[in-house]
């Protein structure tokens, strides 16, 4: 983490919430902090405490608790592994999300894990045709694998952790 900072990146994404004092405890400015991983209510206000956006939200019991801005998280693959919301529920969960006072900037979607980077491109353009009727601007979806077709389809976050760190 120190070359990130020393190489000007400025944004980084923990993805639990128990690391996330202790990077920061080390960095302490170095970095702007986003939460990347599944949200827990119990965990919100602490991650609401120490980063600027969450990219996670699937729950009406976390966003209660949030007071920074956030990414809903689509289920779109409608993996039982994977959190967030089905796409069909999106917007009522928005609408009661919003009525909450959130202030939902986006959506963000893991797709199933394929061999090929192609293979997530119909993932990552649903969401973005959910996020433009909805009115969003920010999409944060692709890893280390797939980056580069997100980044084609409208991502304006991607999560290289492992191109960085490894595995």
């Amino acid at each position: 983490m120190e070359l990130l900072a020393r190489g000007g990146v400025e944004v980084v994404g923990e993805n639990r919430a128990q690391d996330l004092a202790a990077k920061q405890e080390r960095f302490r400015d170095a970095f702007r902090w986003h939460f990347i991983g599944h949200l827990q209510s119990r965990k919100a206000k602490d991650v609401s405490e120490r980063c600027e956006l969450v990219h996670s939200l699937g729950s009406l019991s976390a966003a209660k608790r949030l007071t920074i801005p956030t990414l809903v998280e689509v289920n779109l693959s409608g993996e039982e592994s994977k959190s967030g919301v089905a796409a069909e529920t999106l917007p009522a969960f928005l609408r009661d999300v919003r009525e909450l006072g959130v202030d939902v900037r986006g959506l963000m979607t893991m797709p199933p894990l394929a061999s090929e980077p192609e293979a997530s491109r119909p993932y990552f353009r649903r969401l973005r045709e959910l996020a433009e009727a909805h009115g969003l601007d920010e999409l944060s979806m692709g890893t280390s694998q797939d980056f580069r077709v997100a980044v084609e389809e409208g991502a304006t976050f991607v999560r290289v952790g492992s191109a960085l760190f490894g595995r």
